[in-house]
């Protein structure tokens, strides 16, 4: 498996509904998300996967944003859509309402053996795995670990809110989206989501604040349902340039001090050790992984 991808927001897009399609890849968001699930009617889901290759091809054509495609459960309309997404071009299938790691490795097994038949790189595909109700977020831990194609974990949180007779409000989420995030950072995986519901995208500014609290808490990238959000989401998950120089000092200082046989030192008047250098080298590698992906989809657009 490569490296994690940088997916800082992903958009939702109808499959099926042209409009929203035609501009998907001018949105800037980092992941497009083409949806099966529920932004589909019943009875447009078998058009929605007929038309799924030709949205897949025209994507890769128009932008250098990964392409995601969010599935449904019950599991024969899962293994439908599988059928219809294991396709040249497309990064991930987002699980959702993961059942547990059987379920999980049971859908890996599917795709593995559709890679195989076209041709496709076995393993290639991955997956985001969403937790939407309360018996699997119990099993979180052993869902994140459940494949090597998993790269991401998040909470639906609509469904989660449904599912134990709540509202989807930061108090009653806080805990939940906590515990996956967790499980995603045990795990080596992307956690994504915001500590709310990606569903209120009337008061940006209010939304921006809510972004940078989860990238606070951990979190590396949400989703997004509409465009607006886009941006609060690629900022609110960027480490600030302050903060980028803030990590260069400190690194360049631990140099320093480690030459001189010390494990510690002082700058700025605070204790600095071995968590925080190590906190200063992971977000410049973030920044670095973040600058080398906005820089590849400029050199797309100018050419």
């Amino acid at each position: 498996m490569s490296a994690l991808p940088v997916w800082r927001s992903g958009l939702f897009v109808p499959v099926n509904v042209e409009r929203f399609l035609a501009k998907a890849s001018e949105r800037g968001a980092d992941a497009i998300q083409l949806d099966l699930e529920d932004s589909i009617a019943p009875g447009d889901k078998p058009e929605a996967r007929r038309k799924l290759e030709g949205a897949v091809a025209r994507l890769r054509r128009e932008g250098r944003a990964d392409i995601l495609v969010r599935i449904n459960q019950p599991l024969e309309d899962a293994v439908r859509d599988l059928e219809a997404a294991v396709i040249p071009g497309v990064a991930a299938i987002m699980v959702t309402k993961a059942e547990g790691p059987d379920h999980v490795r049971l859908l890996c097994e599917l795709v593995s053996r559709l890679e195989q038949q076209r041709g496709l790189a076995v393993g290639g595909i991955r997956f985001t795995v969403l937790i939407e109700a309360p018996g699997p977020l119990a099993q979180a831990h052993a869902i994140a670990r459940a494949t090597p194609r998993i790269v991401a974990m998040s909470l639906g949180a609509e469904d989660y809110a449904t599912a134990i007779g709540g509202e989807p409000t930061a108090e009653v989420l806080l805990m939940p989206k906590q515990m996956v995030l967790q499980a995603a950072r045990a795990a080596g995986i992307l956690p994504l989501g915001t500590i709310g519901t990606v569903a209120d995208y009337s008061d940006i500014p209010a939304y921006t604040k809510v972004v940078r609290q989860a990238a606070g808490f951990g979190f590396v990238g949400a989703s997004a349902i509409h465009p607006a959000q886009i941006p609060a989401l690629n900022a609110g998950f960027t480490p600030s340039a302050e903060a980028v120089a803030q990590a260069e000092r400190i690194v360049a200082a631990d140099r320093e001090a480690a030459a001189q046989g010390r494990g510690s030192f002082a700058l700025d008047g605070k204790m600095i050790d071995i968590p925080i250098v190590q906190r200063a080298e992971a977000l410049l590698a973030r920044a670095r992984a973040i600058a080398a992906k906005e820089g590849g989809a400029r050199q797309a657009s100018a050419t």
